[in-house]
């Protein structure tokens, strides 16, 4: 029998080292190659011309189906399920007993009783676990991510999953459907046709464009690709590689990986019992960034903190309901986008070429992300610790390094505060961390989805008194 989490926890001690000293490596987006053509025409494409994500590799998909599918969704989802037919997709979002966030995705209501989420691990994790012990009659099918490195093994999923998004995108659609097609609201689903084939469409928009997310039987991926690829070349599409995808959250707001609040409150141990060492929440993630404690529940996070708050809906029970209704009307954290400044962010490169003292932490490009679940201290002038920052990277349509995160209620947008980029004492144990200083970046606290606020209000910072905390 295979070691568990739990038993992990007990050998490592804290989960604070064990996680923020892992040597799992990159967090890495599979199978699809990592540019079609540059980067930065690949994220300017999808602000100006159309583009074609493949989703169909990174996330888990969880087919739960079963008479009580819903049942088992509603007890574990802050969200309502008063209203959620078939042809509808929801932001899934399940918290531990304390009320801390696990993790989220989309969920589809693809039949009656029978529905799929598509995400991060976390979440599929915990909904598996639950149908399997929670006597629900259900079952579950759980097709994983395809793995980081194939090493030349075939890889196969059970469906394709693209979209296609951007200015240009209804006109593609349209040619590819053959005409107009159904006017779909956001979130909602119906079919399109695509080389002949009838395919199901969700309107959504990951990068704050419009678009459709398509998918289907993987035996079609390449048929329906080529189609898109060939249909799309008048509109100026682009294919998107896997270094350019995962920083069009940027640009539109959404924080991807956020700590799974597993690994304390005995309410969760039955869990912890259940979970391999080998998942993600043991030996397969990682933690890192300027922000250190010795207590892993700092690292937790609530869903009002990651801008969920207007999904939580008191109409039905779940876990985690009672914690969050202890806190729901007090003040929050607020998700935000900093801005970074434009001459500190030029120091962290110029730092390389640097031969008498050690780099600033190396700051990759788009997605400067170097673990899985990041967490980069924010303070105001005074050295008071305000904030977090859990997901950087740059956008070449901004001209700016961005990062996401959340702040306390006292700090208002248009705020300058300091972003500290980089780890304590030359850095973790990590694979992916190199011997560095660290970094004291200005940053503007800006709007989610991120506008032209940091160009607007950056002043000249404090020291001009326009601007205060």
């Amino acid at each position: 029998m295979s070691q568990s989490l739990e038993a992990l926890l007990k050998q490592v001690g804290n989960p604070v080292h064990m996680l923020r000293n892992s040597r799992i490596g990159a967090y890495i987006y599979p199978v699809v190659p990592s540019e079609f053509s540059n980067w930065r025409d690949e994220q300017w494409a999808w602000r100006n011309s159309c583009v074609l994500f493949d989703q169909s590799h990174h996330m888990v998909d969880l087919y739960i189906e079963g008479p009580d599918a819903l049942k088992l969704l509603s007890n574990l989802a802050i969200n309502s399920f008063a209203k959620f037919p078939v042809n509808r997709a929801k932001q899934f979002v399940p918290c531990s007993h304390s009320g801390h966030v696990i993790g989220d995705g989309i969920l589809f209501h693809l039949e009656p009783n029978k529905l799929v989420y598509v995400g991060r691990a976390p979440s599929a994790n915990w909904i598996q676990f639950h149908a399997k012990t929670g006597g629900y009659d259900v079952q579950t099918t759980y097709d994983d991510r395809s793995p980081g490195r194939p090493m030349g093994k075939a890889v196969k999923r059970i469906s394709y999953r693209f979209q296609i998004q951007g200015p240009n995108a209804e006109k593609l659609i349209q040619k590819l459907n053959g005409g107009p097609f159904a006017d779909i609201k956001f979130f909602c689903m119906d079919t399109i046709k695509i080389g002949g084939r009838t395919v199901r469409a969700l309107r959504h928009g990951m990068a704050g464009a419009p678009g459709l997310e398509i998918w289907g039987p993987y035996e079609e991926y390449d048929e329906i690709r080529a189609a898109i690829v060939e249909a799309g070349e008048e509109f100026g599409l682009a294919q998107v590689g896997s270094r350019a995808y995962g920083s069009n959250t940027l640009e539109s707001g959404w924080i991807p990986s956020p700590l799974p609040a597993v690994y304390t409150d005995d309410r969760m141990k039955s869990y912890r019992e259940w979970l391999p060492a080998a998942s993600y929440e043991g030996r397969g993630g990682s933690m890192g960034g300027s922000f250190v404690s010795e207590n892993i529940e700092d690292y937790y996070t609530t869903p009002y903190e990651l801008g969920y708050g207007p999904f939580v809906k008191f109409d039905h029970d779940f876990i985690g309901r009672e914690a969050l209704e202890k806190i729901a009307t007090q003040p929050h954290r607020t998700k935000v986008t900093f801005a970074w400044n434009t001459e500190d962010s030029g120091k962290l490169f110029t730092s390389l070429f640097d031969k008498t003292q050690l780099p600033y932490k190396y700051a990759e490009l788009p997605i400067s992300n170097y673990t899985s679940a990041s967490y980069d201290k924010i303070t105001d002038r005074h050295g008071n610790h305000v904030g977090m920052s859990m997901f950087s990277g740059y956008s070449f349509n901004e001209k700016s390094m961005l990062s996401l995160g959340f702040v306390d209620p006292s700090v208002k947008i248009g705020d300058e505060v300091v972003l500290t980029w980089g780890e304590e004492n030359g850095g973790t144990n990590k694979s992916t961390v190199e011997r560095h200083r660290q970094l004291e970046v200005r940053a503007v606290v800006s709007p989610v989805p991120y506008g032209e606020v940091a160009r607007n209000t950056y002043a000249e910072g404090w020291r001009t008194g326009k601007v205060s905390l």
